[in-house]
């Protein structure tokens, strides 16, 4: 089993929800986080910048001023068979992938062990 961890924006929880639940992948657990990427900054668009003299109102021009400035994202977590990966990292990238900056990350990691709350057997 393996566990897919993602971070994503906040205006895509609904289509993500929706695409995995249409994937088969009807279980998950999503909860608000707050966090930064790396931000990476475009040298042509800092040069604009430095000749100009102002910063863009946007939020590029935002991430100049607040380098540190926390983001609101959502966090899935899906617990899932191994041959299932694939497919849900697929359905995870399509429905959020803009091609723009702090589209998310997707994470994977094996699972080693399970249990059953109510029975306390090992479920995997």
């Amino acid at each position: 089993m393996k566990e897919i961890m993602t971070f994503i924006r906040t205006n895509k929880v609904n289509a993500t929800k929706e695409a995995l639940a249409n994937a088969g992948f009807p279980a998950f657990l999503c909860r608000p986080c707050l966090g930064r990427g790396k931000k990476h900054l475009d040298p042509n668009l800092l040069q604009l910048v430095v000749e100009n003299g102002e910063l863009p109102v946007s939020s590029v021009g935002e991430s100049l001023t607040e380098s540190m400035r926390l983001i609101p994202k959502r966090f899935f977590t899906l617990i899932i068979e191994d041959d299932q990966v694939e497919l849900a990292v697929k359905t995870i990238v399509n429905v959020n992938q803009t091609g723009n900056p702090g589209d998310g990350r997707v994470f994977i990691l094996p699972i080693a062990e399970t249990y059953g709350v109510r029975t306390g057997e090992n479920t995997l």
